[in-house]
């Protein structure tokens, strides 16, 4: 696969996608090569996922974050080790969260969840969440188990009701919105999982009576990414994927 016709089939996959969200919220960070064997994936653009990289002789790195401005001098770092290490790095944000692949509906696909009732969208600057149905409810403590198993990392949760859990609704990453959470509840979810909980998100959550899950941003998102490197393996079946490790810091934090 090429530069050209990679840019093709991210246009074919996304779509409108593209065309709603600004241009700083997907593309190359850094183009190095223009021929790709091999790809990794990871949610984060950091300077260990490019080791990662470069120790697997990846061609092209696709992450759901570009290095952020506001981790100041970090992106510079990155596109040095890049350059150094000729690697080309493309990353697709808010699209990703959007499309019907992308990031809510890997999550709630991990969660065996049977029906999905909405997909996670953007409309004239509001979000709303992912919604999905467990055609047999499952028990807040089995939910809980079984997202901390499919992460790999324990989460975060509040119990607020005690409902069998019927109707979920997913907003990956920073989802902890109030005004999202306000959604979730108008269209009957009895749980909310998200990437981050902050202290206005776990009061609200209480007060409304909606459980709370909290994995990390990191590791509710990288299965949408998996499942856009995976959508690009269909459509190039001589490349090569491999999920770059990514550290489990949010969850366990460093000593």
């Amino acid at each position: 696969m090429n530069l050209e016709q990679f840019q093709m089939q991210i246009k074919d996959l996304f779509g409108d996608e593209l065309v709603k969200h600004e241009d700083d919220e997907y593309g190359f960070t850094f183009i190095s090569k223009t021929s790709f064997s091999k790809i990794g994936y990871a949610t984060n653009l950091t300077l260990e996922t490019i080791q990662e990289a470069a120790l697997n002789h990846v061609d092209l790195m696709i992450t759901h974050h570009d290095a952020w401005d506001f981790l100041y001098g970090m992106k510079d770092q990155c596109m040095k080790k890049l350059e150094e290490n000729n690697i080309t790095h493309f990353f697709i944000h808010a699209p990703l969260d959007y499309i019907e692949f992308g990031t809510c509906t890997s999550l709630m696909n991990i969660l065996e969840v049977d029906v999905i009732k909405q997909y996670s969208h953007y409309e004239n600057g509001n979000e709303f969440p992912s919604i999905g149905l467990f055609n047999h409810p499952i028990s807040f403590k089995n939910l809980v188990k079984l997202m901390s198993e499919k992460l790999n990392e324990p989460v975060s949760a509040w119990k607020n009701n005690d409902q069998m859990i019927k109707t979920i609704a997913v907003l990956t990453g920073a989802g902890d919105s109030t005004t999202v959470i306000k959604r979730a509840l108008e269209a009957g979810c009895d749980t909310y999982i998200t990437g981050e909980a902050t202290l206005y998100a776990i009061q609200y959550a209480k007060f409304a009576g909606i459980n709370l899950i909290a994995g990390s941003h990191t590791f509710t998102e990288i299965f949408g990414v998996e499942s856009l490197a995976k959508k690009l393996k269909d459509l190039n079946p001589q490349i090569e994927i491999i999920r770059l490790e990514e550290e489990h810091f949010e969850a366990k934090g460093r000593f």
